[in-house]
């Protein structure tokens, strides 16, 4: 955000993502860089006036100068915060006279849920607005709130040392099972335990659930919501069917667009496979999709499994092998701050056998398979089946073990590669081990 503000052809700057991901905290900590802040929230009366009886943004800009004592001369030291915009479809719609008559001021906008507000504004401003998105609070972020520089600092060494990797792990797996919803990790470090999480879990999750009506454009379509949101989280990281979904008896395209209203208000997002072997991906939306919440602390908690995940060393065998996979998967979506691409999975089905690789991660004009997994080298037949057919020979395993670089051969001895083997809680360094990996190669 720093950067933004020091731009020479800065334009307002809308930060999007889900209730409660730490918008508001964000830019009101920043608002603390300027000799002056407007802050609004859209969802007071008296905030949102402003924009209901000014249609001039010169205008607009003097009521709420002369509102908060600001002086006329001083907008380049000024930062008016719009919070909740997706209150006023007219407010979304003056950004871009913000951009184009006012460029002197700081402008910053937040809001749950505006892919549905959007679908409102008549002139939407393209290409006057740039885009800011925030998620939980990753692992690298959880260990900056909780104290832990020491971790952090041998976390951003490249390759990570031997001696850090037993605590970064323990530290790597209590973040794991709250989860990064930053009033949990609030809570969890003020309380120094998980004892008081539950009813921060349950609070969060009736949030979203009491929005289910502003998903919702008719009384089938929330009730089928509702129903998603009551047994989602069963199928963490499993490929799922719309019809019928959760032993209902909802068909396929009301419980897709329930899970689409769903996916752009980031609650639960869909995550698609490609048959690609080289780039670009092209995701096949025609094949069943996997589920990712927002929050594994979220699903564990509504799994009821968090106590049990105390007494394990490794994650990786937890509810069926399925937290690890979702953790990491929020891990690596948290990094896309400027736009929001989704992950994606590998498949390649057959009548007789199918082979599904976690991942494939796009690195100049390869795509990288990922698994995650906790087992031998041996027992990586899908990452093979996708080795033996693309144009390199580089995969990656993320598992419970150190770091090191290994070379193998395909079980049939079709093809020589080079395995890194990465820690889990190097999720969020991915790309930069990948950098690594290949360019010291």
């Amino acid at each position: 955000m720093a950067n933004w503000k020091d731009s020479n052809n800065r334009k307002p700057l809308v930060i999007r993502g889900a209730r409660q991901v730490g918008k508001t905290t964000l830019v009101k900590n920043f608002a603390k860089t300027y000799k002056h802040s407007i802050l609004l929230n859209l969802e007071k009366a008296k905030d949102i006036r402003f924009f209901e009886d000014y249609d001039e943004v010169k205008i607009l800009k003097e009521a709420l100068f002369f509102e908060h004592n600001v002086p006329g001369n001083e907008a380049d030291k000024t930062l008016l915060f719009i919070d909740e915009i997706q209150e006023s479809p007219k407010a979304i719609q003056q950004l871009r006279y913000f951009y184009e008559e006012l460029p002197e001021l700081h402008v910053i906008a937040a809001g749950s849920l505006l892919e549905f507000t959007m679908r409102q504004v008549k002139n939407f401003p393209v290409g006057r607005i740039e885009y800011l998105y925030l998620y939980p609070l990753n692992f690298q972020e959880f260990l900056l709130a909780t104290g832990k520089q020491q971790a952090v600092d041998q976390l951003n060494q490249i390759p990570i040392k031997d001696f850090a990797h037993k605590t970064l792990l323990d530290l790597f797996n209590t973040y794991t099972i709250i989860g990064g919803m930053p009033e949990v990790v609030r809570t969890y470090i003020a309380n120094n335990g998980i004892a008081d999480l539950p009813k921060v879990y349950e609070s969060i999750w009736a949030t979203y659930k009491n929005d289910v009506e502003k998903y919702a454009s008719n009384d089938t379509e929330r009730k089928v919501i509702k129903h998603i949101m009551n047994v989602a989280h069963l199928y963490i990281d499993k490929r799922i069917k719309f019809q019928n979904f959760g032993n209902s008896n909802y068909r396929s395209r009301e419980v897709g667009e329930a899970f689409r209203n769903l996916d752009a208000a980031q609650i639960i997002q869909l995550i698609y496979p490609t048959t690609a072997l080289e780039p670009p991906i092209i995701r096949d939306m025609k094949k069943s999709p996997r589920l990712q919440f927002l929050d594994t602390g979220l699903v564990n908690y509504d799994l009821k499994i968090q106590t049990d995940l105390l007494a394990l060393n490794d994650l990786s065998k937890a509810y069926k092998g399925s937290v690890i996979p979702h953790i990491i998967t929020q891990e690596v979506m948290s990094l896309n701050t400027i736009n929001n691409p989704k992950p994606c999975f590998w498949v390649r089905e057959k009548s007789q056998a199918s082979s599904e690789v976690d991942w494939v991660f796009q690195y100049e004009n390869k795509l990288i398979p990922i698994e995650i997994k906790s087992g031998p080298t041996g027992s990586l037949k899908s990452l093979h089946e996708f080795i033996e057919r693309t144009n390199h020979p580089y995969a990656i395993r993320i598992y419970a073990g150190n770091f090191c670089i290994e070379e193998h051969q395909t079980p049939n001895k079709k093809k020589k590669y080079k395995l890194m083997n990465l820690p889990y809680y190097l999720g969020t360094k991915l790309p930069e081990y990948i950098d690594y990996f290949l360019i010291n190669d």
